[in-house]
């Protein structure tokens, strides 16, 4: 288990980390995962990690009161924190097995990294927000949460130095799915990504065989867009 009871202490090679995780923060976790199953995540691996994981560590002190209500926060840089049910339902719908190979567009905050890593994936995962990336490649670890590779780029082209990948999770509107992403994908892999402009589709794409995807809509969502590196 990756979180325990109050208090917990985390420690690296230069400090020890008290971290401030309360049983009233785990009680407030149990309420959202009973909600979440309400909305319809049935994925018993995505519900444990959200059960496991302290989202209000990845907040803004000032949220820490708000961080288990199912909303989505500012987190700097013009970037938000999604909501945990956002969260759950591109997790569910990856169908993540152990030790698969998943690549993260967004890193953001580094939560729904967190949970990826919960549920024993090995993820790799873009930023392009330098002040995100630096903040977040600090606080993972401090955490004991150890993403196979942090990584400040651009989104749009993946990371084909890593490819190819069991799946893909893009946690920001894309006006259209990426074509390096999908070259990026292995065979049976799946993409998850929000596709739109001021709101987006979620959509799934699985890849069937080198040129064929089958491509799955389960409705509206609203992220932060995805940003290309025109140069």
């Amino acid at each position: 288990m990756l979180f325990g009871s109050f208090p917990l202490i985390f420690t690296n090679r230069k400090t020890t980390v008290p971290v401030k995780d309360t049983p009233k923060h785990q009680g407030l976790r149990n309420q959202l995962v009973t909600q979440l199953e309400a909305k319809g995540i049935t994925d018993k691996n995505v519900l444990e990690a959200i059960r496991l994981i302290p989202r209000h560590l990845f907040l803004n002190s000032s949220f820490e009161d708000f961080a288990y209500q199912d909303k989505a926060f500012p987190i700097g840089a013009g970037q938000t924190i999604s909501q945990p049910y956002t969260v759950a339902f591109q997790s569910q719908l990856l169908q993540v097995k152990k030790d698969d190979k998943v690549l993260e567009i967004g890193t953001g905050s580094g939560y729904q990294t967190a949970v990826l890593c919960k549920m024993g994936a090995k993820v790799y995962s873009v930023e392009r927000q330098n002040e995100l990336f630096k903040s977040t490649s600090l606080l993972l670890p401090k955490l004991g949460i150890r993403a196979k590779h942090l990584s400040f780029g651009d989104g749009y082209k993946g990371l084909p130095a890593h490819a190819p990948f069991d799946s893909i999770i893009v946690t920001a509107g894309a006006p259209i799915i990426p074509q390096p992403l999908m070259a990026q994908l292995k065979i049976g892999g799946r993409l998850v990504i929000p596709v739109g402009e001021k709101e987006q589709i979620m959509t799934l794409l699985i890849r069937k065989n080198e040129t064929q995807f089958e491509k799955h809509e389960f409705g509206d969502f609203k992220f932060v867009p995805l940003l290309e590196n025109k140069n």
